[in-house]
């Protein structure tokens, strides 16, 4: 989970100098903030890690977590 995620994602959005894409955000998200996107993948371990056998719940991988994300806040930038 990322705080202040819509802060963060219009400091990309302005550091970007070609047309926003969700590709162009993932990539200048992970140049801009390697913490927070060290802090999701650290997150994602740890629930993996604390499922118990045969129960599963589903969470999405980090990168398909966040290029989620990205896709939901362009769409209400537009």
């Amino acid at each position: 989970m990322i705080f202040n995620k819509e802060e963060l994602f219009q400091k990309t959005l302005e550091s970007l100098s070609e047309t926003p894409t969700e590709q162009n955000m993932f990539n200048k998200f992970l140049e801009l903030y390697p913490a927070e996107w060290k802090q999701l993948k650290v997150t994602f371990s740890k629930f993996n890690r604390s499922k118990q056998f045969g129960k599963t719940i589903p969470l999405p991988k980090p990168e398909v977590s966040l290029r989620k994300e990205i896709r939901v806040w362009l769409r209400k930038q537009q």
